[in-house]
Parts: structure tokens; sequence; C-alpha cells
């Protein structure tokens, strides 16, 4: 696989505003983490800019966890997860931004959930779904029908495809690249679905990949993922592209992280340490 040549050597008259400005939401009491992971993997992935949209009580600790990353503190519910009422400030921001990033540790609020199908369904920027945002589109997979955002990207692993098509996972585990195809056909959307040999597909193309290994299976390695993938997005990456790369680039770091690391010992934050390294090992031809 060849990489991209901004990941490679940027122009020399260039500066932050041309390589994207991403916007995560999520985060609730207990997952701040994902949040995090995703916005340090992103810029890792060459993004320009990254903003978390939290819930404003927990602004305060994403501005100690993250040093590089700007805060948007976003109308909350009781239990500290982000609210429905966030998405008035939410297209106020709008401007500023490339894309999103939804669902890393949102929670199952019933406030949270709707917020996040409101995204879906109303907002035109490019968007990669992951976690509690795949769980509320669970609940109502007829808003992908009827969204506004002509760029989406699912990031389901097995159990949250399961919960996504109603089939149980042994079921799937059968016949993963048909179903991986059929779904994403029906809803005009690319499909990354996670595991082992991690499926991409458009509906039509299919790409396997061969890299990444058993030390992925490790809390925050799919938000890791996730952030990857945003972020080449916003910098205006074939969407196809974008997650082709990420998930060899995912699991390339991940293969390059075990051999000081150790398969049982590999944590997420290795994946994005090694990103770097990762991505030298691809090559970059000049057109």
């Amino acid at each position: 696989m060849q990489l991209l040549p901004q990941l490679h050597k940027r122009k020399p008259d260039t500066h932050k505003g041309d390589y994207g400005h991403l916007l995560i939401l999520g985060g609730s009491p207990g997952l701040t983490g994902a949040v995090s992971l995703a916005a340090q993997a992103a810029l890792r992935a060459g993004c320009g800019l990254v903003t978390v949209g939290i819930p404003k009580s927990l602004n305060f600790i994403f501005e100690i966890k993250l040093t590089e990353v700007m805060s948007l503190p976003l109308a909350e519910t009781k239990k500290s997860t982000l609210s429905q009422k966030a998405f008035k400030k939410l297209v106020e921001f709008l401007s500023k931004i490339d894309g999103i990033a939804l669902g890393c540790g949102g929670s199952r609020n019933s406030s949270t959930q709707k917020f996040f199908l409101e995204v879906v369904e109303e907002i035109d920027k490019p968007l990669v779904v992951d976690a509690d945002g795949i769980n509320a589109l669970a609940s109502n997979l007829k808003i992908l029908k009827k969204r506004k955002a002509k760029i989406l990207i699912l990031t389901p692993h097995l159990g949250e495809f399961s919960r996504l098509i109603k089939k149980d996972t042994d079921y799937i585990k059968k016949r993963k690249k048909e179903l991986a195809k059929e779904f994403a056909f029906e809803y005009n959307l690319i499909l990354i679905l996670k595991g082992y040999r991690t499926i991409i597909t458009d509906g039509k193309k299919l790409f396997e990949n061969e890299t990444g290994n058993p030390g992925l299976a490790t809390a925050g390695s799919g938000d890791v993922l996730t952030g990857i993938v945003a972020g080449l997005l916003v910098q205006n990456v074939e969407p196809f592209l974008s997650a082709k790369i990420a998930v060899h680039l995912h699991g390339l770091a991940a293969d390059l992280a075990v051999k000081e690391k150790t398969q049982a010992s590999l944590i997420a934050s290795d994946i994005i340490e090694y990103l770097p390294k990762a991505i030298k090992k691809l090559k970059y031809k000049p057109r």
C-alpha cells in the first residue's frame, strides 16, 4: 500500500488550516479516555486541528489531558453526558470544522443518543461514527437513509454490527464479507467491520486488511482507529482510501509496537506512539 504525500512531506508554504479541522463528539464520566485517544490519534495522522465537543462539566479534565487539542464545552444531562440541547451550539460551530467523529465514550443515555441521531440526520459534514454513535443508530437505522451527510463511515466491531443488522455474531462470522457489502450498499456508506482481518467496503469494493495482531484486543484500540480515519478524512483524502490507509496503519503500528511491548502488554496509546514509525514504513512514490 502506498501512502499519501502529505504524510511524508508537507509543502513549505503551508499552515495548520490546510490539513483539516476535526470535531470529536463524545465523552462521559469514566470514559474520557476514549475521546482523548481519538483526538491524539487524529493529530498523529496529520490532522491540522482537533476540537473535542464534550459535556461541559468534564471540560476541566480534557483541558488537563489534552495539550494540543481544543475543547468545546456543550450542554449536558444530569449525568454529565452530552445532551440533545447541545445541538444548537454545535450548529453554530460547524463553519469552523471539516468533519466530525461521533460516539467515542458517549454513553447510552437517552438524551445523548437522541443528540447523536440528530447529528447523523441533520449535519452535512463528513462523519465517522463509532461506539455509542453506532448503538444509537441500531435503534433507528432509517436515519441513515434520511441523512444529509454524503460521506459516512461506520466503524463497528462484531458486537456492534450484530446490533445493527439484528443477527448474532456466529451468523455474521460465517458471512462477514457478504453481510458487510450488503449493509454498506443498502445504506450508501463505508463500513469498517473491525476484527481479525478487518473488512472495509463501500458496498461495491471490498478490502481485507492484513496488518495487526491480537494485541489490538485492548481497551481504546477502536477509538484510536476512529481518530486515524477521521484525521485522514478531514485532509480531503478520498473516503474509501482514508478507511483503507487508516486500518492498515493502525494494524502496522500495532505490529511494530509488539516487537518491544509484546501482545499481552500492548495498550491503545502504544498504537499512537508507533504511528509515526508505521507511516515511515509505507512507501510513497511522487507523481
